[in-house]
């Protein structure tokens, strides 16, 4: 069975920016899903936000087990209805990774429930990633650490919940360090956000930063299938009980009622 993997991107800075479009003549999502694609297990497709519906049309979804989220420049853009819609997709069993920038993004904030700010400096610094879980399947294949010649730095303190793990922790030539790849679970999903991914730096191409994201891809699949609907809060009425109560005080609903959303 071949996991499905949407790569959604932004796709604006390589439509206006030179630099970007020389780094990345595929797109960055396009480069992405091409790295997945080399590997066995995983069949990866783009839509970005340009797309009806931002590509993350209801059907869509439901024919994604995991899905990549790259943006920045155009949070703003994104449709509350479709950022509501993939947050159920997760609470659902979706897998979803956030990269880089994804941090401040629609879907990512709304799962998390803080205002995941950090602080950041664009100067092109030297960044070295530090795996802090060994064993952790996203870390598998890697070394203890390895290097991001050019990246965009984010700082401490990393307004968001505490994660499940945390699986790499970056330092910067500036001296900055930053919780760099982090795991929650979401409902039925699980999720992934791993910081490098600026868009005028050449990170997407860089094998280990690949193979972060391939193991990602892997971890947050959930092979369980998917919850129809895991918003709905149905009434158990007196007479499915599986052991026999009787009824007693008042009540504020009636059987076949509707319960609390």
């Amino acid at each position: 069975m071949s996991i499905r993997v949407t790569v959604w991107g932004e796709n604006v800075h390589e439509q206006k920016n030179k630099v970007v479009a020389g780094i990345y003549p595929d797109t960055m999502h396009g480069t992405i899903a091409a790295a997945l694609n080399r590997e066995s297990g995983i069949t990866a497709s783009t839509v970005t936000l340009q797309d009806v519906e931002h590509g993350l049309t209801p059907e869509r979804l439901a024919e994604t087990d995991v899905l990549i989220w790259w943006g920045h420049a155009a949070h703003g853009d994104v449709s509350d209805a479709v950022a509501e819609r993939v947050a159920e997709a997760v609470w659902s069993g979706m897998g979803i990774i956030f990269l880089h920038s994804a941090h401040f993004s629609k879907p990512f904030k709304r799962l998390m429930g803080t205002p995941c700010n950090l602080s950041w400096r664009e100067a092109g610094e030297r960044e070295r990633l530090w795996v802090t879980a060994r064993q952790h399947p996203i870390a598998r294949g890697l070394p203890d650490h390895f290097e991001l010649e050019h990246e965009e730095m984010y700082g401490e303190p990393f307004g968001i919940p505490e994660p499940l793990e945390t699986v790499f922790i970056s330092w910067f030539a500036g001296g900055e360090v930053f919780r760099s790849g982090l795991t929650w679970r979401r409902g039925a999903g699980n999720v992934f956000y791993f910081r490098p991914g600026h868009e005028t730096y050449p990170t997407y191409h860089d094998t280990n930063v690949q193979r972060v994201i391939a193991n990602g891809v892997r971890w947050a699949f959930n092979p369980e299938a998917r919850l129809a609907d895991p918003t709905t809060a149905p009434n158990r009425p007196v007479a499915s009980a599986l052991e026999p109560i009787e009824e007693r005080g008042p009540r504020l609903h009636h059987d076949g009622e509707e319960g609390y959303r």
